[in-house]
């Protein structure tokens, strides 16, 4: 069916008008698609050392309902290495992080996801030789000891990177320098609610 101009019927739409709306256009820059209404705009991406804490603009409400929180500031304000929720669907988790030195060794019945936000982490992995973690456990747990078993290697994520963190396998963050890095995860022993301290209240 022929798609017809503004304030044009159905029936007076012509076949080159059906062929110029789907005819593709130019992307100007920024990717963005040139058109009347368009207010062009730019992605800024934030860091430990320079974010904009932003929050909700509340008209006729209450700002606690939103559980708004900015990442970067919820890792600055955490020790290194503190697992702290942001984000919770049922029992699965994201948690901040703020990666600085060398953490333990921790490990999970599960699979998870690390997603760098900002400077650069390094992630070295041990396949175990037995079970680091009691079956069942939800989220990770950190361990008493190094682990026991082969070397898995190592990956290196910088500002967008995501590494999946298997089962079956413990892991340790090193980082020369802060960085913040989200956990997608189960609800566990190390996962620290503070929704009171990191939420926009008022």
């Amino acid at each position: 069916m022929m798609r017809p101009r503004r304030g044009q019927s159905k029936e007076q739409a012509s076949p080159e008008d059906h062929r110029a709306a789907f005819r593709p256009r130019s992307i100007g820059p920024n990717n963005i698609i040139p058109t009347e209404d368009t207010v062009e705009s730019r992605t800024v991406f934030g860091s430990l050392s320079d974010y904009d804490p932003g929050g909700v603009q509340v008209i006729d409400d209450d700002a606690k309902n939103y559980v708004f929180s900015n990442v970067f500031a919820v890792a600055k304000a955490a020790s290194p290495f503190e697992r702290i929720c942001v984000a919770k669907n049922f029992e699965y988790v994201v948690e901040a992080m703020r990666s600085e030195g060398e953490s333990r060794w921790f490990a999970a019945d599960h699979d998870e996801f690390a997603l760098c936000m900002d400077g650069e982490v390094r992630i070295d992995l041990m396949k175990c030789d037995n079970d680091a973690v009691a079956p069942g456990t939800d989220g990770a747990v950190a361990l008493d000891e190094p682990p026991v078993g082969v070397r898995m290697g190592y990956v290196v994520l910088r500002r967008g990177h995501q590494a999946l963190l298997p089962l079956g396998a413990a892991y340790r963050f090193t980082s020369s320098e802060p960085a913040t890095v989200l956990i997608q995860t189960l609800d566990g022993a190390l996962t620290l609610k503070r929704w009171e301290t990191i939420c926009q209240q008022n």
